[in-house]
């Protein structure tokens, strides 16, 4: 049985795994991460693979290998630039993967694989014009047009969470503006806002330490039920979100919007988002804005995987 290896590397998980030609996951190994350091992320991939090859083994035939990075990709040339989008310590990622495993490798940006998860196997293979947005910890996003992944002249679109939508806010964004979507509507961002507004509003969620991260569950459940810094902080995401999407159809003019992340996971969002959008905006998007039906965990090692398969046919077709 022919088979692909993915390598799913993000802030606090590295996974690997072993799929089939129709993206099915056959076996996968969880390695904690936490890396903050690019070269030593990148050590750390080639041991965990070596433990993997030595301690889990292979289904079947491996044929080609993806792996999926935080940070800046040179796809092209298999190329990790930089974890953080500040580092510059280019690192052969592709070929060090391939002289480990013996295979062809591909090698790119987390979310990109994500949205060729989608395009292979998921919602996005119905449709050659959608986007793909991950709402998890950060907030990202995927184009395709006209059946190809908008890629920029450095792999670098997508970088929607540092899209500008609400110029008032005085807080500022890791990127160094204000008012990023990313810094109120990701996980890392109820976070922020939790710090920001705690004072501010009567609630019975648990203030939060230094370090902490925010319980988005619990943050829906108490502004279910009235809770006023939990329904400030939902009201706030809803129409951030909804307008970076609206934003998001005027640039590309997709027919499908896919929503993945572990932020969107439980439905919770999306029918509050959707009531936001305004109807001339959204009429092109005939398929409509849905779920994507991934378990957001493993899209990733599943959309590497996908970049596996792509370089194996390209280079047999």
């Amino acid at each position: 049985m022919d088979t692909f290896i993915g390598c799913d590397f993000g802030g606090t998980k590295l996974l690997i795994g072993e799929i089939d030609e129709d993206g099915k996951i056959l076996q996968s190994k969880r390695y904690d991460t936490g890396i903050k350091k690019h070269t030593e992320a990148a050590d750390y991939i080639l041991s965990c693979l070596t433990d993997y090859k030595d301690q889990v083994g292979f289904l079947g035939t491996p044929k080609a290998a993806g792996a999926g990075v935080v940070g800046v990709v040179d796809y092209e040339n298999g190329i990790w630039k930089s974890i953080d989008h500040v580092e510059n310590t280019p690192i052969p990622l592709a070929s060090n993967i391939s002289e480990l495993l013996g295979v062809p490798v591909a090698v790119d940006n987390d979310v990109k694989c994500a949205t060729k998860a989608e395009m292979m196997f998921g919602q996005g293979k119905y449709s050659d014009n959608f986007i793909y947005l991950n709402i998890g910890t950060g907030i990202s996003a995927g184009f395709v047009v006209e059946g190809k992944i908008l890629r920029g002249a450095n792999n670098n679109s997508g970088e929607v969470g540092h899209c500008v939508v609400d110029i008032t806010r005085e807080e500022l964004c890791i990127c160094g503006r204000h008012g990023c979507v990313e810094s109120i509507a990701s996980g890392s961002g109820f976070t922020n806002q939790v710090f920001c507004l705690y004072d501010q509003y009567p609630t019975k969620l648990g203030k939060l330490n230094t370090g902490d991260k925010a319980n988005i569950s619990e943050i829906f459940h108490l502004a279910d039920e009235g809770d006023g810094l939990c329904k400030k902080l939902t009201e706030q995401a809803i129409l951030n979100i909804s307008n970076l999407i609206m934003n998001l159809v005027r640039t590309t003019d997709p027919d499908t919007i896919i929503l993945g992340g572990g932020v969107l996971s439980d439905g919770w969002l999306l029918p509050k988002i959707c009531e936001k959008f305004n109807a001339s905006t959204m009429r092109g998007v005939r398929n409509g804005v849905i779920q994507s039906s991934f378990n957001p965990g493993l899209v990733g090692l599943i959309g590497a995987g996908a970049q596996g398969i792509e370089i194996y046919r390209e280079l047999h077709s």
